[in-house]
């Protein structure tokens, strides 16, 4: 460990360039990385339900399909047959497809009529070559959508997943930013520098790159795991870097020069965070087990971010620590958190009572828990003012 960290501080500058030259590739490589919105992807090739889909889209071409609601009889006949010269689109079955252009509307029975046509609106099948997520096939419904413009709504899975998308897409990076910024303001009070939480920051910010990037080798990963990817690896990973600036803060009272303090430093904090970030490797391969892949989809991601963590703690951030040390020695200023004296000492002196609050509060919690009602619907966490949402509820409410 000694000569690991030797050779870290020997060629500091060395490394802080490799890191950063690491960036190019990775950013390349988080561009190429397709990222999946349909959750349906994830369950195993054996359910009926994907035999099912598969069938429709080997056998009968109807990958997917969308009910489209046309508010504008008078532009039906024009909006069907724009639709129908859209590329992906297998079949466009309307009104006039169920009944013929001989029967007016008004001879039709009212439970008929209302299943067809109800407040100058239409239900329209589209049907689909392609799957629920393919992009093909969500660029069609984009295109649909310029057709039709405000004449119509889409509902079905496709539209679903594609203001999926473009929702996750546009509010990714504000919930990190807002992350970020939340941890850059408790760093500023748990630590005596101003400088150094930032460096730590950048330092994670760099390994989420590294960890997005290398994502490409794995072909795809869902929105979820981008989603909430970024934001667990800088929880997780954190603790090892304020570990190594604690340690070296210590040593530097210690040693005779900076170089010989960050070597101690990165010697201890390997051997410490080694067995915490291992356990935690774990914890998130076992999620790969699952049979919806989704877990392993999130596990492997994870495991993988966590492992760049620990070797950009003991790598980047030494090497940053040490070529920006005079400007962190700079930026020091008296530590705002307070150092919980008090709470430590009446832990101490009264643990048994502790443990015996816990034993009675245990059971209460547990009944908590069993009272839980678990959702499967994905759709229901969704805003009700996306397009796709709006057009489901309003088939619901009119053609029931």
């Amino acid at each position: 460990m000694e000569k690991f960290g030797q050779f870290i501080c020997k060629h500091k500058v060395a490394i802080l360039i490799i890191s950063l030259l690491l960036l190019i590739p990775s950013i390349i490589g988080y561009k190429a990385t397709r990222v999946n919105y349909d959750i349906l992807v994830y369950l195993p090739d054996n359910i009926e339900t994907i035999k099912g889909e598969n069938i429709l889209a080997d056998d009968f071409d109807m990958g997917a399909f969308s009910v489209v609601i046309l508010e504008n009889m008078q532009s039906k006949d024009i909006i069907e047959k724009q639709f129908r010269e859209v590329g992906n689109v297998e079949k466009v079955v309307g009104l006039t497809d169920i009944i013929g252009t001989d029967v007016p509307l008004e001879m039709l029975p009212d439970e008929v009529k209302d299943k067809l046509y109800k407040d100058n609106t239409t239900p329209v099948l589209v049907t689909f070559k392609d799957g629920i997520s393919e992009d093909t096939t969500m660029e069609t419904v984009e295109k649909l959508r310029e057709i039709s413009n405000e004449n119509c709504k889409i509902s079905g899975m496709t539209a679903t997943v594609l203001d999926t998308r473009n929702l996750s897409d546009s509010e990714v990076i504000i919930y990190v930013m807002i992350a970020v910024a939340l941890c850059l303001i408790i760093l500023q009070l748990a630590l005596d520098s101003y400088l150094a939480p930032v460096l730590m920051l950048l330092n994670i910010g760099m390994a989420v790159l590294y960890n997005m990037g290398t994502n490409a080798f794995l072909g795809q990963t869902s929105y979820i795991t981008k989603a909430i990817s970024a934001v667990l690896q800088l929880g997780v990973t954190m603790d090892f870097a304020i570990f190594l600036y604690h340690s070296y803060k210590a040593e530097k009272e210690k040693a005779s020069n900076n170089d010989e303090a960050m070597t101690t430093a990165i010697a201890k904090t390997l051997v410490s965070v080694l067995g915490s970030s291992l356990t935690t490797i774990a914890g998130f391969l076992a999620l790969c087990s699952m049979n919806l892949t989704l877990g392993k989809d999130i596990g492997l991601v994870m495991a993988k971010g966590i492992l760049i963590g620990v070797i950009t703690a003991v790598t980047t951030l030494p090497a940053m620590l040490l070529v920006f040390d005079k400007w962190v020695e700079k930026t020091k200023h008296k530590e705002i958190l307070p150092r919980f004296e008090k709470w430590k000492n009446f832990n101490i002196k009264h643990y048994k009572a502790i443990i015996v609050a816990f034993l009675v509060i245990l059971p209460v919690a547990v009944y908590g828990y069993s009272k839980i009602s678990v959702y499967y619907d994905l759709n229901k966490t969704l805003p009700q003012t996306l397009p796709s949402i709006e057009a489901s509820n309003t088939l619901e409410d009119k053609f029931n």
